[in-house]
């Protein structure tokens, strides 16, 4: 289903001025994180369906739409879901349509992006030492995919060519609170496609004046999305991670649960790429939300004419802005704005859409008897 609104406006056409398509890259490898219960997506995503396996920007589940991107990049064999034993078979009735393309790596334990990007990158290394890995959310809106691919592979160009950590940046139109941000440093040159440059500071998440300031001081968004071969990046994790690093020797070994066991839960971010003077980033020529919260309907799905978007059964008379997401029953909002009213599971959320981002708080508040979906 085409998009009400885009969810990022770059200048110009994104798919403007883009290179014929290419082959896939060699030695790519691409890993889809594919964990996690996106709880702000309550009550529809739940710890048995959680938000991956809904179809919160297409018809079909954001791992399906994930899945199929990344397969326009690698060879089968080369892609897998890196996710909790407790998900994949969930994940692969998912995707039983697409031929069971993936392949799935059963994480031993959550101990964020750090740890289990450096055991993928680990485990792509001992195969194929050359390698280059690109690793993506199983739950973020991405078009056009053309687009979408020309910025990966001229990051893959640039990781190998510079010998850098690549993150993919975002070209904001509003002033975000939710998201990490970049400070674009020194060009990196190319013969075509994206821009490229090194990155000259991490920034997390603002509060609402400093992301303003963001806008207009040309910062980027950090996507999330990453580009860098395996070597490079083991390398950097041991020279700047000695919270991963220490515990290394355990996967040379084979000991990969006791690695998961004794390892420190941090982000990538914080691990490796704050920390090194290796990163670089490519700008996107795509659009891009990270579906973070029910909010994000309004940016991703049809809309009417009045901005409101209706999925299931239901209707808005006499309003304007709202998000409804009915999996039962019938939903009907007369002469209200801007709120998100979901139905599943027996419980019905209303809310405002500018707390939707808070339900993660909500849910602690909540006994178990209205938390739980029936």
């Amino acid at each position: 289903m085409p998009p009400s609104k885009e969810p990022h406006n770059p200048p110009g056409d994104p798919a403007e001025a883009l290179p014929p398509p290419l082959a896939r890259p060699p030695n790519l490898h691409a890993v889809i994180l594919a964990g996690g219960i996106g709880s702000r997506f309550w009550p529809a995503s739940t710890p048995e369906r959680p938000k991956q396996l809904l179809p919160l920007a297409s018809p079909r589940p954001l791992i399906r739409d994930t899945v199929d991107r990344a397969l326009g990049l690698v060879q089968e064999h080369r892609l897998h879901l890196l996710a909790g034993a407790h998900l994949t078979a969930p994940l692969a009735a998912a995707l039983q349509e697409a031929g069971g393309a993936a392949s799935f790596w059963v994480e031993p334990r959550a101990r964020g992006t750090g740890p289990v990007l450096t055991w993928a990158a680990h485990r792509i290394a001992r195969s194929d030492p050359d390698g280059v890995m690109i690793s993506l959310h199983s739950d973020h809106f991405i078009d056009p995919e053309a687009a979408f691919h020309a910025t990966v592979r001229r990051a893959v160009e640039v990781a190998q060519g510079e010998d850098l950590l690549l993150t993919v940046a975002i070209p904001p139109d509003r002033p975000e609170t939710g998201y990490g941000y970049l400070r674009p440093g020194d060009p990196i040159p190319g013969d075509a496609g994206p821009s490229a440059w090194r990155v000259g500071s991490f920034v997390e998440k603002p509060d609402r004046d400093t992301a303003e300031a963001y806008l207009q001081r040309g910062y980027f968004w950090n996507s999330g999305i990453f580009v860098w071969s395996v070597r490079r990046f083991l390398a950097e994790v041991r020279l700047h991670a000695p919270e991963i690093a220490t515990h290394l020797p355990l996967l040379d070994r084979g000991q990969d649960e006791r690695f998961f066991e004794r390892v420190t839960h941090i982000s990538v971010d914080e691990a490796v790429l704050e920390r090194s003077g290796r990163v670089a980033a490519v700008e996107a020529r795509f659009r891009w939300d990270d579906v973070g919260t029910w909010d994000a309907l309004a940016r991703t799905r049809q809309g009417d004419g009045r901005g409101n978007v209706v999925e299931g059964r239901g209707s808005v008379v006499a309003g304007q802005g709202n998000v409804v997401w009915a999996e039962e029953g019938s939903v009907v909002l007369f002469g209200v704005d801007d709120l998100v009213v979901v139905r599943s599971g027996g419980i019905t959320l209303v809310t405002r859409r500018d707390r939707a981002g808070e339900l993660k708080r909500l849910l602690e508040s909540l006994p178990p008897g209205l938390r739980d979906p029936s």
